[in-house]
Order: C-alpha cells, then sequence, then structure tokens
C-alpha cells in the first residue's frame, strides 16, 4: 500500500494508546482464544524468528487447551490444567506484547537534536544522521554515490498576518415596495381563507 519512498500516515497517541489497550486484553477477554494476537503483534513488528516461533505455537497449544477442555468432563482435572495453560499463556502474552511495546515507544528518535557546539569543539569529520527507518520493514534505499545532491529546502517562518477585527455582516434591508407587495399577497390570502372558510 506504502511504496518505498512514502510513509504511512503517522498515529495520533490516542490510536496508540488504544491499540495497545486492545491487544493487551484481548487475550484474558477472551479466555486464551486469542492469545496469539499479541505475540502476532509483536512478530510483525519487530520481525525476529523467536517471536514468530513464539506467535505460531501459541496457535497449536491454544487449540489443544480448548479441545482438551471441551472433550473431558467437568470433573476431571486435566481439564483444569488445560484450562490454565490457557489462562496462563493469555497472561504471557499480554505481559510480552505490553513489554515490547512499551521499550519500543521508549527508543529515540532516528534524528535527535544535536547539542550546539562551539567552533573548538566543532568535530573534523562531517557528522552523518543515521538513515530514517522506513515503515513496515521495507529496508531504507542506499544512497547513490553519483547522485546529485540537493540540499533540503529551508522552511520560511510564517509571516504574521495584522489581525483585523471581524466586520459584522451588513442586513440587507428589502425595498419598502416589496415589503408593501408582501403586505397585500399575504392580506389578499387572508381574505380568501376567510371567504372559503365562510362557505362551508
Amino acid at each position: 500500500m506504502y511504496g518505498h519512498g512514502v510513509q504511512p500516515p503517522a498515529r495520533t497517541s490516542g490510536t496508540a494508546i488504544f491499540l495497545r489497550v486492545l491487544f493487551a486484553a484481548i487475550g484474558p477477554l477472551t479466555c486464551g482464544l486469542l492469545a496469539g494476537l499479541p505475540l502476532f503483534r509483536v512478530a510483525m513488528l519487530r520481525g525476529r524468528r523467536r517471536d514468530w516461533l513464539l506467535a505460531w505455537l501459541s496457535l497449536p497449544v491454544t487449540i489443544a487447551g480448548f479441545a482438551t477442555v471441551g472433550m473431558l468432563p467437568d470433573n476431571d482435572h486435566r481439564g483444569d490444567v488445560a484450562m490454565a495453560v490457557l489462562l496462563l499463556l493469555a497472561a504471557f502474552s499480554t505481559a510480552y506484547f505490553l513489554v515490547f511495546d512499551v521499550r519500543h515507544h521508549r527508543a529515540a528518535p532516528p534524528f535527535a537534536p544535536l547539542p550546539p557546539q562551539t567552533a573548538a569543539a566543532a568535530p573534523q569529520a562531517p557528522v552523518h544522521p543515521r538513515p530514517p527507518q522506513q515503515g513496515y520493514g521495507y529496508p531504507a534505499p542506499a544512497p547513490q554515490p553519483y547522485a546529485a545532491t540537493q540540499s533540503p529546502p529551508t522552511p520560511y517562518p510564517p509571516v504574521p498576518q495584522p489581525l483585523q477585527p471581524p466586520r459584522p455582516p451588513q442586513p440587507q434591508q428589502p425595498g419598502p415596495a416589496r415589503i408593501d407587495q408582501v403586505r397585500a399577497e399575504l392580506d389578499e390570502l387572508s381574505d380568501y381563507l376567510r371567504k372559503h372558510e365562510d362557505g362551508r
């Protein structure tokens, strides 16, 4: 949906909090049925092999747990153990997701502002900032050594416009001839209605 050069739209803090609460609560609220969703979310965002392995392993554990609970009678202790495993899986996936999500959002931004430097303390070699991270796991485009270099446009501060008090709209005053015409028509209509009312 978003190509290499286009960044996805930024999320607001309200959206991030909503998603965090949703993914954290979905495992325990469904008694472990959807406990794999937070693990899949972590695996998609981080992309590590261990995260994918945990996410995929949560599926057969969930299926086996619910199959065991559904097949055994209520007084069998194995059903209780299976339900406990499901609830522990839900708690683990929620905790794992929250730890990852908090660490992910506490990471420093890719372009942190540098402190001001004096001429004596300035480094001799040019400092190159990290290339921006691309969204959704796309690799950052490699710099082209022979490409023409362009400096980014310098943003100009907005010029403040002098504030003028808004003028109230001047009401249009209908001409006296028009008002007289409307009054005459209304009087004529009233007379007409009275005549028809009396004729009944």
